[in-house]
């Protein structure tokens, strides 16, 4: 593999238009070419890991390992800002993000695929904007994913052999690492949400401040705690679904990056910091406008 070049450095042959956040084997897969490593210096510090750069069925990809490779980094641990602006920086354009996840919801099963449309946080150690030291932004995130992104992954989710697939639903994002109590995933439940997870916040509103397009596919592992057959989660049989899950991940990635790059750009996302900033151009810090210049549209 070729060095990578310098931090801060990005050729212009090391760009893609797609990223992909999840498991480092994700693209450890057949067919992959033209692979290079980049760990892009960013404002906000280093990513989890070195980017992979590669060309699948004639796409070019940014792989990135949300939480490094080896699973180094706890959830609360996971920098964020900083891989959505070195995505962001290789210009990425949409980013598709691939999670474990556990079921809130009898319907959806351990080894299912849901593709979910809204998203409740209770994380509360994790910086999760990137507006701050004297910029004033606000972004609209009722809509937190890119639902017509969603809507051609689920297609080609459909036809995996093998695979069940759900198209909408709610994931509650907590903030780890230990699993929930049986009192929360009841409480999570009551306030129907069908799905849970440590790692779709801060990353989904990171990604709708810098105007990336951001569809999750939820990869469920379990029952979480509350389903009366399932007792306490077990990391065992995590990991062992999580494993299965992955050979298909792989698959739905294979297939739908054709159609993910013909698809049309959302230009409501991609402008959706353009006007997000409310602080008087004469009150706004250099060194905080220098932060965010080419994370943030109209800084």
């Amino acid at each position: 593999m070729p060095p990578a070049p310098a931090p801060g450095m990005i050729r212009l042959m090391d760009t893609a238009r797609i990223g992909i956040i999840g498991g480092s084997g994700l693209y450890a897969m057949d067919g992959v070419t033209d692979v290079r490593a980049l760990c892009p210096d960013t404002p906000f510090g280093a990513p989890s890991d070195e980017i992979t750069l590669a060309t699948l069925g004639g796409v070019r990809v940014a792989f990135l390992p949300r939480h490094g490779r080896g699973h180094r980094l706890l959830p609360t641990e996971v920098p964020s800002r900083a891989n959505i602006a070195a995505l962001k920086q290789l210009g990425v354009e949409k980013v598709l993000s691939f999670s474990a996840v556990g079921s809130l919801h009898e319907p959806f099963a351990p080894r299912d695929f849901v593709v979910p449309d809204q998203l409740v946080d209770r994380t509360r150690h994790r910086p999760d904007t990137f507006f701050g030291d004297g910029i004033v932004g606000h972004v609209a995130f009722a809509e937190p994913f890119a639902d017509k992104l969603g809507d051609v992954l689920f297609r080609h989710l459909q036809q995996l052999p093998g695979v069940r697939s759900h198209h909408g639903g709610t994931l509650v994002c907590m903030e780890g690492p230990l699993f929930s109590t049986r009192a929360e995933s009841e409480l999570y439940r009551s306030w129907g949400c069908q799905l849970i997870n440590m790692s779709a916040l801060p990353e989904s509103k990171l990604a709708r401040e810098a105007g990336l397009e951001y569809a999750l596919v939820c990869m469920v592992t379990d029952y979480d705690c509350w389903h009366p057959s399932h007792g306490a989660v077990d990391i065992q049989m995590v990991i062992a679904n999580l494993n299965a899950n992955a050979r298909h991940a792989q698959e739905l990635i294979r297939r739908a990056l054709p159609d993910v790059a013909a698809a049309p750009r959302d230009e409501a996302i991609a402008q959706a910091g353009k006007f997000a900033v409310i602080t008087a151009p004469d009150k706004r810090p250099p060194a905080s406008v220098a932060r965010l210049r080419g994370i943030i549209e109209g800084v």
